[in-house]
C-alpha cells in the first residue's frame, strides 16, 4: 500500500488544494484577523505575492543563459536553419492571427473591466490608482524610438530593469561572438573556451534548479492570494477566472486541433489519424509532465519509429528547434497580456498589439522547455506591455489558480508543433531527392 505524499503529488494537485483551502479561509474569515490577532488574509496575500516577484527576478537571467547555452552548443547549416526558421515563423504567424482575431473580435477582457480595477485598488490600498484608458509609455509607433528604447546604456542595466528584449539581444550578440571566436581559434588551445561553454551550461541548469524550487512554493502563494482575494471580493472571483480560462483554451485548441492536423495532411502528406495516433504518446506525456523538454525522447521516438520521419529532421526540430517551436507559450502570453489590457481599458492599436506579440515571442524563445515556463514568463510580458505593477501582482496569482490546466495545453501544443515541423522538414528533405 502506497502512502499519499503531498510533496510528491503533481503541482496542479497542490495548486488545486491551495485554491480550495485559500477559498475556504477567505469565506470563513473575510478581512478579519485570526491567529491571535497577528494574522489575516491580507498578510497571507502579501506573502504569496513575494513568490511571483521572485519568479520574475529569476526569469530574466534564465532567458539570457537559455539562449546563450543553445547558441554555443548548436551546429546548424544555413539551408537547414533557413527552413527551420521559415516553418517556425509560418506556424507562429498563424498562431498570432488566431490570437489577435479572438481578442479583437470577441474582446473577452471586457468581462473583467471595472471589476479587476476595483479588486486591484482594494488589494493595494494606498497604491496609485489605475487610470481609465491610458496608453502605455513604452508602446510607440515610432520604430526608431522603439529600437533606441531596447538598447541599454550598460551591460548590467537590462538585468536591473528586467528589459527582456535587451537581454535577448545581448544573449544573441554574446553567443555569436563566442561562435566566431571558436571558429577563428580552431588551431589554438581551446581549453579556456570549453571552460566558458561549460560555465554557461552550469549557470543555465543552476537557474533552472532555483526556478524549480520557487515553483514548488507556488501552491502556498496561491493559497495566500486566493484567501486574500476571496476574503475581499467573495467567491465570484472564480467566475471572472472562468472567462480567462475559456479564452485561452479556445485559442490554443483552435491552433492545435485545426491548423496543425491540416498542415500535417496538406504540407507533410501525413494523414490526420496517423498524426494524432502515432504521436499520442508524446502529446499525452507533454500534457502529463507539463514539459516539452521532458517529453523530448518520446517525441523523437514517435517521429522516427512510429511516423517514419528521418532522424535528422526529427533532431533538427525537437532538439535544435525546441526554443523556436513554442506556439503554445507565445500564443498564451500575447493573449493574456491583451486580455488584461482590455480588462483595465487600455485601447491598443494593432501596431501596439504587435509590439506585445514581439515581446511574447522573444520571451517564449528564451524560456522554453521547462515546467511552468509560461507562468514564469508572464510577469515579464505584462511588464513589457506597460501594464501597472499593481495589476501584474494581482492578476498573475489569480491566473495561477487555473494555470495548471492551461499550462498542460501549452505543453501539448508545443510538442505538436515539434512534430509538425519535423514532418514538414522531412517532406522537404524527401523532395530534394
Amino acid at each position: 500500500m502506497h502512502k499519499f505524499s503531498l510533496s510528491a503529488s503533481p503541482l496542479y494537485v497542490r495548486v488545486i488544494i491551495g485554491v480550495i483551502f485559500g477559498a475556504a479561509l477567505g469565506v470563513l474569515f473575510g478581512t478579519e484577523n485570526y491567529g491571535f490577532g497577528l494574522l489575516n488574509n491580507a498578510t497571507l496575500g502579501q506573502s504569496g505575492q513575494l513568490v511571483i516577484r521572485l519568479l520574475k527576478a529569476l526569469a530574466t537571467p534564465l532567458v539570457f543563459f537559455a539562449i546563450l547555452e543553445a547558441m554555443v552548443n548548436t551546429d546548424l547549416s544555413f539551408k537547414h536553419g533557413r527552413r527551420l526558421l521559415t516553418l517556425c515563423s509560418m506556424n507562429l504567424a498563424v498562431a498570432i492571427v488566431i490570437g489577435l482575431t479572438l481578442m479583437n473580435v470577441l474582446r473577452p477582457g471586457r468581462a473583467w473591466e471595472g471589476k479587476l480595477t476595483d479588486m486591484t485598488t482594494q488589494l493595494h490600498a494606498g497604491a496609485t490608482a489605475i487610470a481609465a484608458k491610458p496608453i502605455p509609455e513604452n508602446l510607440s509607433l515610432d520604430p526608431l524610438k522603439t529600437i533606441i528604447g531596447t538598447i541599454p546604456e550598460s551591460l548590467l542595466e537590462p538585468f536591473v530593469k528586467n528589459n527582456v528584449i535587451a537581454i535577448i539581444l545581448l544573449a544573441l550578440l554574446t553567443g555569436a561572438a563566442i561562435r566566431r571566436f571558436k571558429q577563428q581559434s580552431a588551431d589554438q588551445d581551446q581549453s579556456g573556451l570549453h571552460l566558458l561553454e561549460k560555465l554557461i551550461g552550469i549557470c543555465y541548469h543552476l537557474l533552472i534548479q532555483m526556478l524549480l524550487w520557487v515553483v514548488k512554493a507556488i501552491p502556498f502563494a496561491v493559497f495566500g492570494v486566493v484567501a486574500q482575494v476571496v476574503g475581499k471580493a467573495g467567491l465570484n472571483v472564480f467566475a471572472l477566472v472562468a472567462v480567462f480560462l475559456a479564452t485561452m483554451l479556445t485559442g490554443l485548441l483552435l491552433h492545435a486541433l485545426v491548423y496543425y492536423p491540416c498542415m500535417a495532411k496538406w504540407g507533410g502528406k501525413m494523414p490526420v489519424k496517423r498524426y494524432f495516433g502515432e504521436g499520442a504518446d508524446a502529446i499525452i506525456t507533454a500534457i502529463s509532465t507539463n514539459s516539452s523538454l521532458a517529453t523530448m525522447p518520446i517525441t523523437l521516438r514517435c517521429l522516427t519509429e512510429n511516423m517514419g520521419v528521418s532522424s535528422r529532421s526529427a533532431r533538427l526540430s525537437v532538439c535544435i528547434g525546441t526554443n523556436l517551436n513554442n506556439d503554445g507559450i507565445i500564443l498564451y502570453e500575447a493573449m493574456a497580456a491583451l486580455f488584461l489590457a482590455q480588462a483595465i481599458g487600455f485601447d491598443l492599436t494593432l501596431a501596439q498589439q504587435l509590439i506585445i506579440v514581439a515581446a511574447a515571442i522573444m520571451v517564449g524563445v528564451g524560456i522554453s522547455g521547462i515546467p511552468e515556463a509560461g507562468l514564469i514568463a508572464l510577469p515579464l510580458v505584462l511588464s513589457t506591455a506597460g501594464l501597472p505593477e499593481a495589476l501584474v501582482v494581482t492578476a498573475v496569482p489569480l491566473i495561477t489558480t487555473i494555470d495548471w490546466m492551461i499550462a498542460r495545453c501549452r505543453s501539448g501544443v508545443n510538442v505538436m508543433n515539434d512534430m509538425l515541423i519535423a514532418i514538414l522538414l522531412d517532406r522537404l528533405e524527401r523532395n530534394d531527392h
